[in-house]
């Protein structure tokens, strides 16, 4: 059997019609399957390849600590020098009340995490999330999902979960004094890139102060300097209680961890000891990795790059099937007139050697999520192809 009937055979999908590509290698802005092809990434494993692929720094961080050790007891008992660093790291890069993290094996978990801290801190039971928010894949992720038709299959989801409309602040009156924690990702994924308007979360954080509840802000996907600072609140003029981060963090490496102080993050070692434990969560290799993605990208002008690259994508992608670009930095999603095109751009740009891809529940946009690293002649490149597949598109449709 060849390689890829035995992965529709062995291994599970997550989708009727895989995309199949057989990966051979990776480096930098491209990955190489095992047919000779070469496809330029604007994907980045999901938002994940903070740094591309094979980044020769995390790569030698990785192999370094693999080399030393690669696992003993973490749940926050052990002292692993890559682990410590980075936290240190992260937290001089971070107001003073987010001083404090917690590492673990996802974004999910991650998130996991700081609705358990938000009921632990405040007695409280009520969380409030947006409507087409993804925050996660797990029961407790999932039942912050305002997106009926993918909870139903597996409900009962945990209770005593509300939901408010992204930027319409005659909502945030439904934060009370029953809240627990509000959980809003800084740029809305899933929804289609959606940004803030109007200082809407920093009008959400002051009505958490005046109730008392926590306000947690998912950077799984902005974070890591996508949006043109570390995290995507930092552009918004708010500090939020508790932030859950992940997929860049590494450069690729599964990993996430929640941010909050030292006196919230302290609940979470007694009543009960071992409020949260997890077995891999601060891994000393996957930290080396979190490590050495966090010093470059606080070392270069990465982040600052990803505003000029974001103008270039805009300069670029102009056509008439384009009804508008949403998002910030290097996290933006083109939004077509249907979701035929995007369909059909996703599948065309691959069949000429670009990897985009679609989003959750937004069906008309074209997820551009690449590597930080990307140069200015791959935007031109894969902004080619876009357009090439739009052309496409309204000559067989016109």
């Amino acid at each position: 059997m060849t390689q890829k009937s035995d992965f529709l055979k062995y291994q599970a999908q997550t989708s009727p019609s895989p995309m199949l590509l057989e990966v051979s290698h990776a480096s930098g802005s491209y990955i190489y399957t095992t047919d000779g092809k070469k496809y330029l990434d604007f994907v980045a494993g999901v938002s994940a390849c903070t740094l591309g692929h094979c980044h020769p720094k995390v790569v030698k961080a990785i192999q370094n600590q693999v080399e030393t050790y690669m696992h003993v007891m973490v749940y926050g008992e052990y002292v692993h020098k890559p682990a410590v660093d980075f936290c240190k790291l992260l937290a001089k890069n971070l107001p003073e009340n987010l001083d404090t993290t917690y590492l673990v094996n996802s974004g999910t978990e991650a998130i996991e995490g700081s609705v358990k801290l938000a009921k632990r801190a405040t007695g409280r039971t009520q969380i409030i999330a947006a409507k087409n928010a993804y925050h996660g894949n797990t029961q407790g992720s999932m039942s912050l999902m305002g997106y009926e038709e993918r909870k139903q299959p597996f409900r009962p989801l945990i209770p005593d979960v509300d939901f408010i409309e992204f930027n319409n602040e005659i909502d945030i009156q439904k934060i009370t004094h029953r809240t627990a924690g509000v959980v809003l990702e800084s740029i809305q994924g899933g929804a289609g890139f959606i940004e803030p308007q109007n200082d809407y979360l920093l009008k959400v954080k002051k009505r958490c102060e005046e109730v008392g509840a926590l306000l947690i802000i998912d950077e799984i996907q902005p974070g890591f300097g996508r949006t043109g600072k570390l995290f995507g609140f930092q552009n918004y003029g708010f500090v939020p209680d508790i932030i859950a981060i992940g997929k860049g963090m590494a450069s690729g490496m599964p990993v996430g961890a929640f941010v909050s102080s030292h006196k919230l993050m302290k609940l979470l070692s007694h009543s009960p000891k071992l409020g949260h434990i997890t077995t891999f969560g601060g891994n000393p290799v996957i930290a080396a990795a979190s490590l050495a993605t966090l010093q470059e990208l606080l070392s270069t002008n990465l982040m600052e790059q990803t505003l000029e690259k974001e103008k270039l994508f805009r300069k670029y992608l102009q056509h008439p099937l384009i009804e508008s670009i949403n998002g910030k930095g290097l996290m933006l999603a083109v939004i077509v007139k249907s979701a035929e095109i995007a369909n059909h751009v996703v599948l065309y740009s691959q069949d000429k050697g670009l990897i985009v891809y679609w989003l959750l529940f937004e069906t008309r946009a074209v997820r551009l999520s690449p590597p930080l690293t990307l140069s200015e002649e791959e935007i031109k490149e894969g902004c080619d192809i876009i357009i090439e597949a739009l052309n496409d598109w309204q000559s067989n449709n016109s």
